[in-house]
């Protein structure tokens, strides 16, 4: 007698609505800094700051925290040559986005830095790496990366990664237990953007699967991933 196969449910692609709010944020030791400096607006210690760290480690989250506080607006590096500086500037408050090493207009970024100076604005710059080794034709602008307050996000800690995790499965209505949590923490890349990955494969996989996700279906996927 042929053995039949269990079938695959298809899964849809659903999008899950990320929360920037404050309330929503979670700190611990690999982000109290850059949390405080958010926090300590409009007493900063220059007009320009910078927040660093990997993808997903929470920068755009503090962004939007502060902007919603200071009135803030977002321009992409990669804008900058294209964006009228003065309008960018015009509530006083600007987060400019994924800062890299040669691969954003050098005289918009520094006429941006003096013009936030002499209008009193506030300037919130993110960056995958810290500015002042970068490599810049104008010498001006070298001075002034090289000047600018910078704070670190780090890999977060094994208390921050299972909180995030719990976060990520409760924003998919999935509840999990202990030892599955223990279980994928241990497993993964210390990473938010790792969390986030895993959450969504194996959201997605106990749906094709019509399976509950448990240890062992975890167990399961992330044996897969590794082959």
């Amino acid at each position: 007698m042929p053995v039949r196969s269990v079938p695959r449910q298809l899964a849809f692609t659903l999008g899950h609505a990320e929360s920037f709010a404050r309330e929503d944020f979670l700190s611990g030791s690999s982000n109290a800094a850059a949390l405080a400096l958010i926090e300590s607006w409009p007493e900063w210690p220059a007009p320009a700051v910078v927040l660093v760290g990997p993808e997903g480690s929470g920068k755009s989250h503090l962004a939007a925290i502060w902007a919603s506080e200071a009135g803030g607006r977002f321009l992409s590096a990669r804008a900058l040559a294209a964006a009228d500086l003065p309008a960018s500037l015009a509530t006083g408050a600007l987060v400019v986005e994924d800062l890299a090493a040669e691969a954003f207009d050098e005289r918009a970024l520094f006429h941006l830095i003096n013009l936030a100076r002499e209008e009193g604005a506030s300037l919130l710059l993110t960056a995958r790496t810290a500015p002042a080794g970068w490599p810049v034709a104008v010498r001006d602008l070298g001075s002034r990366l090289k000047a600018l307050p910078v704070v670190a996000l780090s890999a977060p800690d094994d208390v921050l990664l299972r909180a995030v995790l719990l976060k990520l499965f409760a924003d998919r209505q999935l509840e999990v237990d202990e030892q599955l949590l223990d279980y994928v923490a241990t497993r993964i890349e210390r990473s938010f953007a790792a969390a986030r990955a895993v959450v969504a494969r194996l959201d997605q996989e106990a749906m094709q699967r019509q399976r509950p996700l448990t240890r062992s279906l975890a167990a399961d996927v992330l044996r897969q991933g590794k082959t």
